[in-house]
């Protein structure tokens, strides 16, 4: 099934062209903004003291050539808003719907390039020791506890209804890309993002990446912290 989506993709690709990202995003919608008021990732004022053993390997996810994925020639551009638009709907089991729910609450008001910078930072934690193994378990950590939750969204206490169903369309071919191999070259392999609401502590303390959109993006650093 893999390679028969890798194979509508190129299909599709061709059709319409791969171009790059329009530097142009959209803005969040009230519901999205207000969802994105709470801090993702919120860490401990000891996030410094990470340990440093193989710290500067880690913190990279491996590329999709060191996790056996093959990516072709139509992965390995940027995806504009007309190819994601060109590809047939997407669909797929868990990981997949666990990913575009995210998307989908998390930064739907976003342009492409947004959303695949959100789904990098999910597939990040995924790979990364310091996180759960899987993209549901990434997404739903903490869920239940007050103050915990990762995704602000699994906590909110307003219900997760899909009532988007354009935008729940693209952030599902969206998932699917980037669950398929899709390259990781936006963020820097980023592990926390936050909106430009608000001004987190932990901010300060990991290493900025970029900006996209509403958010901000940042990784753990490579340093050593120092007693």
């Amino acid at each position: 099934m893999k390679n028969l989506g890798r194979t509508m993709l190129r299909a599709a690709a061709v059709a319409v062209g791969l171009i790059s990202i329009s530097a142009t995003v959209t803005q969040a919608d009230a519901l999205t903004e207000t969802r994105l008021q709470a801090l993702l990732g919120e860490q401990p004022a000891t996030v410094g003291m990470v340990p440093s053993v193989d710290l500067a390997a880690q913190a990279l996810p491996p590329s999709p050539e060191e996790r056996g994925i093959e990516v072709d020639a139509a992965l390995t551009a940027t995806v504009s808003s007309r190819s994601v638009d060109a590809l047939p709907v997407a669909s797929g089991g868990a990981e997949w719907e666990c990913l575009a729910e995210a998307l989908y609450f998390e930064a739907r008001g976003e342009g492409e390039q947004g959303l695949f910078a959100v789904g990098e930072v999910i597939l990040n934690r995924a790979e990364d020791p310091r996180y759960p193994d899987t993209v549901c378990e990434v997404v739903n950590q903490g869920t239940g506890r007050r103050y915990a939750c990762q995704f602000s969204y699994t906590c909110d206490g307003i219900p997760e209804h899909i009532s988007e169903p354009a935008a729940w369309r693209k952030v599902g071919k969206i998932a699917k890309l980037l669950l398929d191999g899709a390259p990781r070259d936006l963020t820097d392999g980023s592990t926390h993002y936050h909106t430009t609401a608000v001004n987190p502590s932990w901010a300060s303390q990991l290493d900025a990446t970029t900006q996209i959109g509403v958010h901000r993006f940042y990784r753990w650093p490579l340093r050593t912290a120092s007693n």
